[in-house]
């Protein structure tokens, strides 16, 4: 368990979430989502590095896990938007169920079902509540888990299995 702490820099938060501090600062910069402490110019002409929140960082593990489902850049975007203009809430707001709404994915899109029950897509069409049929058992609730590195297994000789890779995931 990783120890709580007031900010993250971005290589800890890299590690974490498994995005690349390349891609935080990319982030950044088109303003998808921003650090909490901003980069500052030094009186020796470098700069201060990134900080992010422990609220950042449970978003950004959200935001990593949908990158990695095969959600676009656009999408997470508009994500973002919509609840912040439609639900008015932030993304931490729906991680963990218990916010005014919590998001749902089966992999492909996401969902969020407010505590009345109603069910939005999020990412085609959040302004009409969906009906779900039969839908529960697709739909899974969306999380923030950091992303470790999963070790080898070891073969009954208890040898490492030579045809899984330590960085596989």
């Amino acid at each position: 368990m990783t120890e709580l702490k007031n900010t993250y820099s971005a290589r800890e938060v890299a590690a974490m979430t498994g995005l690349t501090a390349r891609q935080l600062q990319w982030w950044d910069a088109r303003r998808l989502f921003a650090s909490h402490i901003a980069p500052r110019r030094t009186a020796a002409g470098g700069y201060t590095e990134r900080r992010y929140t422990p609220v950042d960082l449970l978003e950004l593990m959200v935001l990593a896990e949908l990158r990695r489902q095969g959600v676009s850049v656009g999408e997470l975007r508009r994500l973002l938007d919509t609840l912040k203009t439609r639900f008015g809430v932030r993304l931490f707001e729906t991680i963990g169920g218990g916010g005014p709404l919590t998001l749902l994915t089966d992999g492909r899109d996401v969902y969020g079902r407010t505590r009345a029950g109603d069910v939005f897509n999020l990412l085609r069409n959040p302004m009409q509540p969906l009906l779900e049929i039969g839908s529960a058992g697709r739909l899974r609730e969306l999380s923030a888990r950091a992303k470790g590195r999963r070790r080898r297994k070891a073969s009954r000789s208890g040898k490492p299995s030579p045809n899984l890779r330590p960085d596989a995931e």
